[in-house]
């Protein structure tokens, strides 16, 4: 036998196995094809998988084999897989400048809005500092896409989260919370009133009384506004809501030591957050567990529990520190001692001084 033979022999062989193979494939399809429900969905990378190799059998071998599409269709994916290959659209851009990176606009919202004052030049100038370089119509087109005027409108208004940062040290609130006491007569309510400086959240209890009349709050005016100790002497302005208790004769009396009292707008609590936040503490920490018998009871728990919050509790806004702590406080020797207030409720782990 020549090679010739052998060769067409070996070549008859596989051509023979070849075409058994994809007889069982295509039947094997059709089968599986035939147990499916609906249309199968197919990725632009399938399509374009099934497109190449379709377009090398040809439209007679398709109409053979195909059974998820028609030959025509295999067919069509292969010249729309051709056209995407050399169209260019991926490579052209689009008219215009690039949009900004999303931190840089949010770079320019955030100084827009934290300096009311600057101008479209200024906050260009600010990110140049950062490395960005951007000019001021983008800066201004950033700033009206969301809906923010330029500076020569937001200076001519201040926000109150700004009234408060950049007064903060002036400022103090003023509020009332209700503690309910047994007594012989039964259960009493006793109203308090309440003084906090913003700043460095010094509660001053102004006093406790089951009736807050007129008289009983024009001399808390008078005592919190005296030179020497009053709880307003280092204040200049004064928050409180509109509760009928805040007479004119009081804002007369406090006016008239130097704060300005600030009525808030009806039922806006978080204007007076601070104040807020500290009868939440003060109910939640301590009020809330304790039963009071009497007036004095009241004012044991309020005075504990005012020396705890100024020494003894790290204030998470703060930094979580205390806000007024003794000099023997952080030290990394010694025992550790247990301070212990109205019977365990309240307690403050230090270390005993050598």
């Amino acid at each position: 036998m020549d090679w010739a033979r052998i060769l067409a022999y070996v070549t008859g062989t596989v051509d023979q196995e070849l075409l058994a193979r994809n007889e069982y494939l295509a039947a094997e399809n059709r089968i599986i094809k035939a147990q499916l429900k609906g249309r199968l969905k197919l990725s632009d990378a399938e399509r374009g998988v099934l497109g190449e190799i379709g377009h090398r059998l040809g439209r007679q071998v398709l109409a053979d084999v195909a059974t998820i599409a028609r030959p025509d269709t295999i067919l069509g994916w292969y010249r729309k897989l051709v056209a995407r290959k050399f169209d260019g659209s991926k490579a052209r851009r689009g008219p215009g400048r690039p949009r900004i990176k999303r931190e840089v606009e949010q770079l320019i919202i955030r100084m827009a809005s934290e300096n009311r004052d600057w101008g479209y030049d200024r906050i260009a100038g600010a990110l140049a500092n950062l490395g960005h370089e951007i000019s001021d119509q983008t800066v201004g087109n950033v700033l009206r896409r969301h809906g923010l005027p330029p500076a020569s409108e937001r200076k001519r208004t201040t926000s109150w989260t700004d009234f408060i940062r950049t007064h903060m040290e002036l400022l103090a609130g003023t509020d009332f919370f209700t503690a309910e006491v047994l007594t012989l007569r039964g259960l009493v309510t006793y109203y308090v009133l309440f003084f906090i400086h913003l700043e460095s959240r010094r509660v001053y209890i102004a006093g406790l009384t089951v009736h807050p009349n007129e008289p009983w709050m024009k001399q808390i005016a008078r005592n919190v506004t005296m030179d020497d100790w009053g709880a307003l002497r280092d204040c200049r302005y004064l928050l409180h809501d509109r509760d009928t208790k805040f007479t004119r004769s009081l804002r007369d009396i406090i006016g008239s030591g130097r704060v300005e009292p600030l009525a808030l707008p009806a039922r806006s609590p978080n204007l007076n957050a601070y104040a807020e936040r500290w009868v939440r503490s003060v109910k939640e920490e301590c009020l809330s567990k304790v039963i009071l018998f009497g007036e004095r009871s009241l004012r044991r728990a309020l005075s504990n529990y005012v020396d705890h919050f100024h020494a003894e509790r790290n204030h998470q806004g703060k930094g979580n520190v205390l806000l007024f702590p003794q000099v023997a406080d952080r030290q990394r020797e010694g025992p550790v001692r247990c301070r212990e207030r109205l019977g365990g409720l309240l307690r403050y782990y230090h270390r005993e001084a050598a």
